[in-house]
């Protein structure tokens, strides 16, 4: 029998990947765009406000480069910076007020922009609003678990072609040495494993005390319906 497991820690994941999201950057070169002055004159200002900015933060500027399409086709790659909003702003205290204006503006609306692709994190306030987000964790890893058993049939189904019960069918098939009654659910006999006949699905409920409770269940593939159509009408399971 396969063993499916249901991760329990997916909501600390979600919470850690919405906190670990990296911040925006803007590049020297967007700066000197914005403020339509030449590159290198950004990269003077930068590197000379550069040691007072490790002095109290710790921390250089992050250097990059960005290739740039030139005029005649060719490209150029450029040493550039890559600045934090917090950074630009320490830089641009030296621009004149219309280039500062400029830049607040400009990361007002990258922000706008992040915030629409990467809504903030809402902290669950009550019961129900944790509950519903367990139980969206739980039916995704839940569909993920069951990817193996996707367009299989229960034994109910096989057994409606048949105007049987499922507890009809299942009698037969013990009877007929193919399954047993093991653990709590009905199991293929060990001659049976690995012909690719039935797969494992997982199913997910509450007990009356609320807890979840995780159970698997015989499935039949296409391969296990032919089989057991073969052993009803002809008495054996395969041509």
């Amino acid at each position: 029998m396969n063993t499916i497991t249901i991760s329990t820690s997916s909501l600390s994941n979600r919470m850690h990947a919405q906190y670990n999201q990296q911040p925006a950057h803007m590049t020297s070169l967007e700066i000197a765009e914005i403020c339509g002055k030449p590159h290198n004159d950004i990269l003077k200002a930068i590197r000379k406000m550069e040691p007072a900015w490790e002095r109290v933060s710790l921390g250089k500027f992050s250097q990059s480069f960005r290739k740039v399409i030139q005029p005649n086709g060719g490209v150029r790659e450029f040493p550039c910076y890559e600045l934090t909003k917090t950074e630009t702003l320490y830089i641009a205290t030296k621009f004149r007020d219309e280039d500062r204006a400029k830049l607040v503006l400009r990361w007002e609306q990258l922000e706008m922009e992040r915030l629409a692709l990467h809504p903030p994190m809402r902290l669950l306030t009550t019961k129900q609003e944790v509950l519903h987000e367990s139980e969206e964790i739980v039916g995704e890893q839940l569909d993920a678990a069951n990817e193996e058993s996707d367009g299989c049939l229960t034994v109910t189904e096989i057994a409606a072609i048949y105007n049987m019960t499922a507890h009809d069918l299942n009698s037969f098939l013990v009877d007929m040495k193919i399954q047993r009654w093991r653990c709590g659910q009905y199991r293929l006999l060990p001659k049976y494993e690995g012909l690719g006949l039935t797969a494992d699905r997982l199913n997910v409920s509450y007990s009356l005390k609320g807890k979840l409770k995780y159970e698997t269940y015989l499935v039949w593939t296409e391969k296990g319906r032919d089989f057991i159509v073969n052993l009803i009408e002809n008495g054996h399971g395969w041509d």
